[in-house]
């Protein structure tokens, strides 16, 4: 939120150095195209992996139509924060809140963001440790890709191998001083992700050809499986998918031409929504009603064969290895959220190395950590995120147009401000009750089969 000596609001950069381009003023770093690399590696997380499943509770067609209206109030959420960021003088989305809510929005802002990346984080490197370590669930030890290689040995267990890739992976990525010094890895993330879905459909039509796909609905199967209140459970799934306004000002503060902005969201969100219903379809196609919450898992199930073990090792691969390349755009938001919370009367972070280095490593210390000390904490923060993704993506958004401190708000805007509170607060609400509920069932049936076998014994 600080403002140059000419009265604009461009973000000085991290680590400000004038003998290098790269840590020149940021404002016009970046192009377009590296824009909409880093808004999809936003997007296309560990969430794609779900997809198929809400297409299996959806149908394909309520699942496309769903992903489309997201995406467009999304398109319109995001217009609400630039119009607002060009109309004020604040260059942060805290800052954005604390124009119209003052220090109590800030603070609400910067606290959604601490969980909502911060789990994000974690859940990575959870993730990551299962594919290339394994994990055991249910009694059973499920082995990870570095054990089917060469065993189980001291060197490929979680926490050594979690330190390797944090040291030598992300460690240089997290070090870089601008969203826009990340369009590569981002591009290289968006590329393994299009590998994943060009493995999924070749699969799948090579399926279709021999006769053994599975059978695909249409319309969600109120009939048997489906009620309507699980419809509501998928909506903040897709939320997910497509939040990135926690990074609309670290990235438009970048390009030569702010008003691009909109330009590389439109384009981020046709290809999110291409990427996400395409693993969607062909991910259904191949596996049908068997498909799980994790479409990793349904790959783990079909690899008997020497093929069917290259295939499912490709994938947890190249899923492991996006999610590495997605984590350092997550952190760059949330760096920068706790920065601001933290040292608000401070100079920016560009002109405080040491500041900037010391909290690189104490958030990449702390990510680290609890992945390792904690690693089912996936349930805790599934919940968390599904509220504070949805407050930054639609309620905070909304709220801005209501108050309508700079006086631009049209009726039809306030309206949609109105519509979009609404949904979102209902579809959360109705979504934390029916997967509070799924568990309560989940763990009454446990202690059912428990109590019956020891009535047994």
């Amino acid at each position: 939120m600080k403002e140059t000596e000419t009265g604009s609001s461009d973000l000085t950069p991290l680590l400000a150095d004038a003998d290098s381009l790269e840590n020149q003023s940021p404002r016009g770093l970046a192009s377009v195209s590296g824009a909409v690399f880093n808004i999809c590696t936003t997007m296309v997380g560990a969430g794609i992996m779900s997809i198929p499943a809400t297409v299996k509770v959806l149908g394909i067609i309520p699942g496309f139509a769903v992903m489309f209206m997201i995406a467009v109030l999304v398109d319109i959420t995001v217009e609400f924060l630039l119009r607002y960021t060009q109309s004020g003088k604040s260059t942060t989305y805290a800052g954005l809140m604390a124009e119209s809510f003052g220090s109590l929005g800030s603070l609400a802002v910067q606290i959604c963001v601490m969980v909502t990346n911060l789990g994000c984080l974690i859940i990575y490197l959870i993730i990551i440790g299962d594919v290339l370590c394994g994990n055991e669930s249910g009694g059973t030890l499920h082995l990870g890709v570095l054990q089917e290689w060469f065993g189980i040995q001291w060197w490929n267990s979680r926490a050594y191998v979690i330190l390797f890739v944090v040291l030598f992976v992300m460690l240089p990525l997290v070090f870089l001083p601008h969203m826009n010094s990340l369009r590569h890895s981002s591009a290289i993330s968006i590329l393994l992700a299009v590998v994943f879905i060009a493995i999924s459909s070749a699969m799948a039509i090579y399926a279709f050809w021999k006769g053994r796909t599975q059978n695909m609905r249409l319309l969600p199967d109120f009939a048997n499986q489906v009620s309507i209140f699980d419809l509501f459970t998928t909506v903040p799934v897709l939320v997910t998918g497509f939040g990135f306004h926690v990074n609309i000002h670290p990235i438009r503060s970048e390009l030569s031409r702010p008003s691009d902005m909109s330009y590389a969201v439109r384009i981020s969100l046709a290809i999110s929504i291409a990427i996400y219903f395409s693993i969607g379809f062909f991910g259904y196609m191949l596996f049908g009603e068997s498909i799980m919450s994790d479409i990793l898992v349904n790959f783990d199930q079909n690899s008997d064969s020497a093929i069917g073990q290259l295939v499912n090792n490709t994938v947890r691969l190249s899923y492991a290895m996006h999610l590495a390349l997605v984590f350092p755009v997550i952190n760059f938001s949330l760096r920068t959220n706790i920065d601001e919370l933290l040292f608000a009367k401070k100079p920016v972070l560009a002109k405080d190395k040491s500041r900037f280095t010391i909290l690189t490593c104490l958030l990449l210390a702390l990510t680290y950590t609890i992945a390792i000390v904690i690693p089912n904490i996936w349930y805790f923060f599934q919940f968390l995120g599904s509220t504070t993704v949805v407050c930054l993506s639609f309620i905070f958004p909304g709220a801005i147009v209501l108050r309508d401190v700079h006086g631009i708000s049209r009726r039809k805007d306030k309206v949609m401000a109105i519509l979009v509170i609404i949904m979102a607060i209902l579809t959360s609400m109705i979504a934390i009750a029916t997967n509070l509920w799924t568990v309560q069932k989940s763990y009454r049936l446990i202690a059912f089969k428990a109590d019956f076998v020891i009535s047994i014994i």
